[in-house]
């Protein structure tokens, strides 16, 4: 159960009342699950990191199958069962083969993979675990995406890990169904 209730749009502060109408519309004026729920406890920054989100998602250079293998390198290293119950299965969708994914769940030694896929493990793994990269594992991920897909590869393992805050922090439900959870 969330740590929070359903926030509503008269507990909302007045000179935010804009943005959470803004962010509400297209769920009928609250938002019940996910992230998102807690984000909307501040509307306005809900707002503006949703405006990265979607850029993200829908306009980044990034090819979808290295952001959903991002999205589930994060949630693992992160721990967060909501991002890993929303991402594990696209990613196999996108072609991230499923004994990769089973061996991230288990925390096992991971497969081989195609080559732009072992580029991004290896620097989002450095990244998490060093908190910076070797020169090799930088110039191997910029030859592969160029420094603007760097940046965004970068940017989206952050925005991730702010979901996987918040959903761990808030104790925000997973589904039922779907992906077996993380062991953790």
């Amino acid at each position: 159960m969330p740590r929070t209730p359903t926030v509503t749009r008269d507990q909302v502060p007045e000179n935010l009342r804009e943005a959470f109408d803004h962010e509400t519309a297209a769920t009928g004026g609250t938002v019940t699950g996910g992230p998102g729920s807690v984000m909307i406890h501040s509307p306005e920054m809900r707002k503006r990191a949703n405006a990265l989100v979607n850029y993200l998602r829908d306009e980044s250079s990034l090819p979808k199958k290295l952001q959903e293998l991002t999205m589930i390198l994060t949630a693992r290293t992160m721990d967060c069962q909501y991002i890993w119950h929303a991402h594990a299965g696209r990613s196999r969708e996108q072609g991230i083969s499923a004994e990769f994914v089973e061996a991230l769940r288990d925390g096992k030694p991971l497969p081989q993979l195609q080559p732009d896929e072992q580029t991004v493990v290896n620097y989002v793994t450095e990244v998490f675990q060093n908190h910076r990269v070797e020169d090799s594992t930088w110039q191997a991920a910029v030859d592969l995406l160029g420094p603007l897909g760097v940046t965004e590869l970068t940017t989206l393992m952050g925005y991730y890990t702010t979901l996987a805050f918040n959903a761990n922090a808030f104790q925000i439900d997973t589904p039922e169904g779907g992906e077996p959870k993380l062991p953790v």
